[in-house]
């Protein structure tokens, strides 16, 4: 679908498989508010693409050929352009990928999409990521980032001093946040307004160096603030 209305999410698919990307553009397409600009089968192709066709959302394949979806996520997040804005990135993903997926989130991803999840669950994400939020699917998010806490190896965590700048109300939050809590259901549990909420989390991403509430969760599991199962 091509429109040029402004409020049009615009999605570039990276995958080398032409068939997912297909299946995933035939979804994207049959929705008002989004047009897929972009499809590429590798990281390389994908950067070079997007050098000339702004997006506003990328699904980005992890295991690809030339270069991988790790290595295209830290480009396309690390270093726009003057007056540019970088994109933001969804991983798609299976379990089976361990700390790769961890890694891309540190290198900038806004979350993930399991590549089996419901087409609803896919057009949820793409609307959720391109508002600026990164709290996607929070219950699977929850759960490969559980799992990859317990198989990343301790040298590739994070040390659990970065917490002692958080008051005690923050990591209350942040233990929130890692437990799939919307701000919503934060401000319920805390017995507080929401734009309370907004606050602390807005300073708990600032203190933590995180640029979004999936990389403060990382931070959560790894520092062991929250473990699996908690």
């Amino acid at each position: 679908m091509t429109t040029t209305d402004t409020a049009t999410i615009r999605v570039a698919l990276v995958d080398d498989q032409q068939l997912v990307r297909a299946g995933f553009a035939m979804v994207i397409g049959s929705q008002p508010d989004m047009d897929v600009v972009v499809e590429a089968g590798d990281g390389a192709q994908a950067l070079r693409l997007l050098g000339s066709h702004p997006v506003d959302v990328v699904l980005m394949d992890v295991r690809m050929p030339t270069m991988d979806g790790l290595a295209a996520t830290a480009e396309l997040t690390g270093g726009p352009g003057p007056g540019a804005l970088a994109p933001r990135v969804i991983i798609l993903t299976t379990f089976d990928l361990d700390e790769y997926v961890l890694q891309a989130i540190k290198a900038g991803a806004s979350g993930f999409l399991l590549k089996d999840a419901p087409p609803e669950e896919m057009l949820a994400a793409i609307r959720t990521v391109h508002r600026g939020d990164a709290v996607i699917a929070p219950s699977s998010t929850r759960r490969l980032i559980e799992h990859l806490a317990d198989v990343l190896p301790d040298e590739q965590k994070t040390s659990p001093a970065i917490l002692d700048a958080l008051t005690d109300r923050e990591r209350e939050v942040l233990v929130l946040m890692a437990r799939g809590r919307s701000n919503t259901e934060i401000a319920a549990e805390l017995y507080v307004a929401e734009a309370t909420v907004k606050t602390h989390v807005g300073r708990v991403l600032a203190k933590l160096g995180a640029r979004d509430r999936v990389q403060a969760v990382v931070v959560a599991y790894e520092t062991g603030l929250v473990t699996p199962g908690s």
